[in-house]
């Protein structure tokens, strides 16, 4: 790799994008300045300025930033801007992503159509274009494979029937990658990190081997991290997990289904606050196929609505608990005073109020 420090024209504001935040340090991607896609631009190690922490201006993988003092010796440089955000997610942390890249398997694990409904609806509340691939079609005849892209079709989303393996349907994902920053998201073991390997060599992530007694693939990545892509773009590896929470309004719901949008794009429903389900003169509910789904994930969000409106201050009043499968649910916390053990200097203080008392 070529000597950063004679390419760049320091006199000039460099910019550059986020790919990686670990503690209170940066990894920035600088923008390219004369340097070919295969000698690669350069990464330096940021720190932010105090200012900006006391603003409260936060720094995200994706943002764009402005730095400063780069010490291309040491790699280190120092952000002093950050531009405003055309998009922000939560979960995964992720600045300026342009769409989600679903990866889904065929067989090994087999698709569980419930699974890939609720990632498709986590997808639909990022407000991002979602992009869906089904892997290892080398696992199942061609006719099998047809008829998952038909019932996508359905469903409102075409779909991409690839081969990691054996290097099939890449070339059409590289070109619906280029020059986006993706989201790519999926179950455990169905191939992401395969992938990410295909389309990005250098990376070399660690692949998770599918467990054989469960059916489900270890978790290997545990950070978000921006992967810059050969023929352009970056590719944003979110960390894995099986259920991914739907945190919407449950007016809202209903949105995030394609075949119910087409639905109401034909005309309205006799009540503006129609949750669809046993109302009159409703022109969603039907035998579309995910109408159970949004029957079943509506009321979810009925509940998880309910738990929040009991107080205005719902955070201080429960505790958010998580179970082993990622399953998030609220208990109501315990009342401290009532409950909390009373220390041992206090106990001490109300025996020697007796003792004294006894002894007036």
């Amino acid at each position: 790799m070529s000597n950063f420090g004679e390419d760049i024209d320091l006199a000039a504001d460099l910019w550059g994008t986020v790919v990686a935040v670990q503690a209170n340090f940066y990894q920035v991607q600088l923008d390219s300045k004369g340097y070919s896609s295969q000698e690669g631009y350069p990464s330096l190690l940021c720190t932010r300025r105090s200012r900006l922490k006391k603003i409260g201006q936060t720094v995200m993988v994706g943002d764009r930033v402005l730095v400063e003092e780069p010490n291309y010796t040491d790699g280190q440089g120092v952000i002093a801007e950050v531009l405003p955000r055309k998009t922000e997610l939560k979960r995964p942390p992720v600045a300026n992503a342009d769409r989600v890249l679903l990866v889904f398997a065929l067989e090994e694990p087999s698709l569980d159509v419930w699974q890939l409904s609720r990632f498709l609806i986590a997808a639909e509340l990022t407000q991002l274009s979602p992009y869906l691939c089904l892997n290892k079609k080398d696992l199942i005849p061609t006719v099998e494979q047809q008829q998952w892209r038909s019932r996508l079709l359905e469903w409102g989303y075409d779909s991409i029937i690839l081969s990691v393996a054996q290097n099939q349907g890449l070339e059409e994902i590289k070109q619906q990658l280029a020059g986006k920053i993706t989201i790519i998201a999926g179950p455990s073991g169905v191939g992401k990190s395969s992938l990410i390997n295909k389309l990005i060599p250098a990376v070399n992530l660690r692949v998770g081997k599918v467990s054989g007694k469960l059916q489900r693939g270890r978790h290997t990545t545990r950070h978000v991290e921006l992967f810059e892509l050969p023929s352009g773009g970056l590719l944003a590896d979110s960390p894995g997990f099986n259920k991914p929470e739907l945190e919407c309004n449950p007016i809202q719901l209903v949105r995030c289904f394609p075949e119910a949008r087409e639905r109401l794009a034909m005309g309205q429903c006799q009540f503006s606050d129609c949750l669809h389900r046993d109302e009159p003169n409703c022109i969603v509910r039907g035998d579309w196929e995910r109408y159970e789904h949004y029957l079943v994930f509506l009321e979810d969000a009925i509940a998880r609505q309910e738990v929040l409106n009991r107080t205005p201050d719902a955070e201080s009043n429960f505790k958010l608990k998580i179970k082993g499968s990622g399953e998030r649910s609220y208990e109501p916390r315990l009342e401290s005073k009532k409950y909390r053990r009373q220390s041992r200097r206090s106990r001490h203080q109300d025996l020697q109020t007796l003792y004294d008392e006894e002894d007036w």
